[in-house]
């Protein structure tokens, strides 16, 4: 039965650590932005969101604490327009 204990071990050890859940808003949070599982997420419209919109960008969102804002500001161009209920908004201009 020890023999079993040490590769369960170290199995945990290699999980990944579960990202924090992201805040709750009224945000019309569409899908992730990047790929499957990206905290940043593609924002559709509503009345507080429409300001922001236009048809040469993308409105995203990443939570405010997301510790890959800067790879996320550096790789995509973004550029912050606001924060609103713990997310920080950008505008990603359309390829």
């Amino acid at each position: 039965m020890h023999r079993f204990i040490l590769p369960v071990l170290l199995l945990a050890a290699c999980t990944p650590p579960t990202p924090a859940p992201p805040p709750d808003t009224d945000l019309p949070l569409v899908r992730s932005y990047r790929a499957e599982g990206d905290q940043c997420m593609l924002v559709g419209e509503n009345g507080y969101t429409n300001q922001f919109l236009d048809h040469t960008s993308d409105l995203v969102a990443c939570p405010t604490d997301y510790e890959g804002l800067g790879v996320f500001v550096t790789e995509t161009g973004a550029v912050q327009v606001d924060t609103y209920q713990g997310w920080t908004l950008f505008t990603v201009a359309r390829a």
